[in-house]
């Protein structure tokens, strides 16, 4: 089991260039499952690559909400590309993984189609609303280097900025703590 390290705003590598996977190889197969194993011990909905400092263009989202039962396994999108959005806008919270402990409503599309590949190689299209519908098009706003801070007002943008920057000191202060225990 890997768990990755998640990137959090404002590191730059948040808006970097992602490029489209080539060949689904054993680096591929590995990278969907330590961010199968990292999206699942942060009880997160969905993860893409470029939240663990990866360029690939690849994102998945638990099964769960993908319409599946408890124990479905996590839905796989390589290289995928946003089809079609629609049936008017819809105001929801979301958080993210890069802003932890951040939750802001967003305004989006309430349905959106996405085309990917699939570990296997095949192509699919896949379309919902909801829950589902509204991860799909988070987290392929990552791989575009779009983040949810981008879509909401100043004021929340300025209430998301100093929340990242207690959250950054709080980390370097428990960074700093356990290093002098460490050396005492």
């Amino acid at each position: 089991m890997a768990v990755l390290e998640i990137v959090k705003y404002p590191d730059p590598r948040l808006r970097e260039s992602t490029f489209p996977v080539e060949e689904i190889n054993d680096d591929i197969r590995q990278l969907v499952r330590d961010l199968t194993d990292t999206m699942y011990s942060l009880n997160a909905a969905g993860i893409a690559a470029i939240q663990v400092g990866r360029l690939e263009q690849v994102f998945i989202i638990d099964g769960k909400v993908a319409g599946g039962d408890e124990n479905a396994p996590p839905e796989v999108f390589i290289n995928p590309e946003i089809v079609e959005t629609g049936k008017g806008m819809e105001l929801a919270e979301e958080g993210c993984l890069s802003f932890p402990d951040v939750f802001v409503d967003i305004k989006r599309p309430r349905w959106a189609k996405v085309r990917a590949m699939k570990l296997d190689g095949t192509t699919r299209e896949v379309d919902s609303d909801g829950l589902y519908g509204r991860a799909l098009q988070h987290e392929h706003d990552h791989l575009t280097g779009q983040l949810m801070i981008d879509l909401v007002g100043m004021v929340k943008k300025e209430m998301i900025k100093r929340k990242m920057k207690r959250f950054h000191n709080a980390e370097a202060r428990k960074k700093a703590k356990a290093s002098k225990s460490a050396s005492a």
